[in-house]
């Protein structure tokens, strides 16, 4: 049996997720692959090979959310999602599409809202935030798209009490989205509508 698949080694990728996930849970951190390091140096547990998938993590960031967050998560999520809601409708002209936790169902109180948005001419969403009176930061986000690392301008600001961060694409860039850091593959994607249609659910 090869080692990664031992019952033990098994054993030990999930004591680490479940360790990253409280860590994820608790701490406040979005970081998987930091969450997992530092679960395992808390679980002595040095060997690499024993690390867990980012997939495996948020699985048992749900579980955990289920069993200690149940009076909560659903409510925090409900309330990022309803202020991601009117960024959408605030950027309505750039196509936005919603991505990360808030899609995924795991947002809480610590959580980033991501938005996608679609412009040839990054720079009129700088111009846009300014005119809205919206203080922002630069930086750049660096996505896997089709086997290429790309990178693109982002911005950085707070909506009420929730950091926000969009980043934009070209206009063609909504035809294949980057790779998701959890799942490695294409990335969900949702507009508008989409998310309405969760927060009526």
């Amino acid at each position: 049996m090869p080692a990664h698949s031992s019952p033990n080694n098994q054993r030990l990728r999930l004591s680490i997720a479940q360790e990253a996930a409280r860590i994820l849970a608790e701490e406040g951190t979005r970081d998987y692959h930091a969450a997992k390091l530092k679960a395992a140096e808390r679980l002595g547990i040095i060997e690499r090979g024993h690390l867990p998938k980012n997939s495996e993590i948020e699985s048992a960031l749900i579980t955990h959310q289920r069993l200690f967050k149940t009076d909560v998560q659903p409510h925090e999520l409900l309330l990022i999602r309803q202020t991601s809601l009117q960024l959408m409708d605030l950027f309505a002209c750039y196509a936005p599409r919603i991505v990360g936790p808030v899609l995924r169902g795991t947002a809480d109180r610590h959580s980033v809202i991501e938005l996608h948005l679609f412009s040839d001419v990054p720079e009129e969403v700088a111009i846009f935030l300014m005119e809205q009176r919206i203080p922002y930061q630069t930086s750049e986000r660096r996505w896997q798209i089709g086997g290429q690392i790309c990178s693109y301008p982002a911005f950085r600001f707070h909506s009420g009490d929730y950091a926000t961060e969009l980043t934009v694409f070209p206009i063609d860039g909504c035809r294949q989205a980057p790779r998701c850091p959890v799942e490695q593959r294409p990335m969900q994607r949702a507009s508008r509508d989409k998310l309405a249609e969760l927060l009526d659910t």
